[in-house]
């Protein structure tokens, strides 16, 4: 396709999934606990509830709020006919041919809060992975040379995990799977119990996608801004990002796994050259004590095996170019999330001003196929 002389590769475009997704998908032992999509008037509407109508993934505040805001109305009128054609295959296809996108790896909307439960118990957990995974599928096969998955894995069964990302690779062909950034079991990424998770996506040649949230049924750092959501939205997936990055980077994960591949998404990338020069600075100190693993510095990991994502107007993108060069950075338009450049989120990035064509270049394909491994098959 290639617009404006660019291949696009969208690294994190997202999909809406039908409200009754698990009724439909899950193993017949797990409906009656089924997540079930609510709808509504608004056409992203992104809450789910329990069967017995509690809502799921999210806090209790979050019940009435989805209709607050300016982007209500917005959202009506530039998503109004995807949610009345359903949100089929065919309308992400056109949604990327609108935007001059040639290929894009999926992610959830829904799916972002399905394990985003307290205390899940682990084979029900496991189950709803699965079924998001079938469906995805399914949603995929329209056009698989330019949808990709990218499969869930729950945290509550670590083995379960394992056994479901080798699924994904060799059963489903996803080209990645993701996780959320904010530990829904009480355990940071560089404990000891993922280990066998980190081994199977390096032997798979899986790379992993931390992808945060605005809201979690669990502990978050948004959770001290309630009820302004403004703030929440602020802080809540740029904060989480850069702890999981600690985790990735400075806990150990990537030096004991040198050829696992991390994206951090959806949160932008302005912060990054800070977070790397701070985690240096702390490890020059006490790394010896807490992180023994470290061969080298933090940064040096993230620039071996890591990439961020920018959005598509984030003009402080090249002070991250100065600190780290062009090649860990990674581009998404976040269709058809309300803060989302749609239907101009990549005509947005090229009028970027601050960095230079061949920056533009390296963000729209050659990093994410790098990430998912597509310049093999190329």
């Amino acid at each position: 396709m290639a617009k404006n002389g660019y291949r696009i590769l969208d690294s994190d475009m997202h999909i809406m999934e039908p409200p009754d997704l698990w009724e439909t998908y899950l193993e017949p032992e797990f409906r009656p606990q089924a997540p079930r999509g609510v709808t509504s008037e608004n056409v992203r509407d992104l809450r789910m509830v329990h069967p017995d109508g509690r809502l799921w993934g999210l806090p209790e505040v979050h019940a009435g709020n989805v209709t607050q805001g300016h982007n209500f109305k917005k959202n009506q009128g530039i998503y109004g006919t995807h949610a009345e054609r359903g949100w089929t295959p065919e309308v992400q296809l056109e949604a990327m041919d609108i935007e001059g996108i040639d290929v894009a790896v999926l992610y959830p909307t829904r799916g972002l809060q399905a394990l985003s439960e307290a205390n899940m118990e682990p084979r029900f957990a496991a189950a709803v992975a699965r079924a998001y995974n079938n469906w995805l599928h399914d949603f995929c096969a329209a056009d698989p040379a330019r949808l990709l998955g990218a499969g869930m894995l729950s945290p509550f069964d670590v083995d379960a995990a394992v056994e479901e990302a080798s699924r994904c690779a060799r059963e489903l062909g996803f080209r990645g799977i993701f996780m959320r950034s904010n530990p829904v079991n009480d355990r940071n990424f560089h404990d000891p119990c993922y280990e066998p998770l980190w081994s199977a996506l390096e032997e798979l040649h899986m790379p992993l996608g931390l992808h945060e949230s605005s809201s979690s049924g669990v502990r978050q750092v948004g959770d001290q801004f309630e009820p302004n959501f403004m703030l929440r939205r602020v802080y809540a997936q740029p904060v989480e990002q850069m702890l999981a990055m600690g985790s990735m980077c400075a806990g150990g994960v990537l030096a004991r796994h040198p050829n696992l591949r991390v994206a951090f998404l959806e949160a932008n990338c302005g912060w990054l050259p800070w977070l790397l020069w701070r985690m240096d600075e702390a490890c020059e100190r006490e790394a010896d004590v807490w992180s023994p693993d470290l061969a080298m510095p933090p940064s040096e990991y993230f620039k071996r095996q890591c990439f961020v994502s920018v959005e598509p107007d984030e003009e402080p993108v090249k002070y991250v170019i100065d600190y780290l060069g062009n090649e860990r950075i990674v581009f998404s338009t976040d269709y058809p999330h309300g803060d989302s450049k749609f239907p101009h989120a990549v005509e947005s990035f090229l009028e970027l001003p601050t960095i230079s064509a061949e920056d533009k270049h390296k963000i729209l394909w050659d990093n994410c196929a790098a990430y998912y491994a597509l310049d093999r098959d190329a």
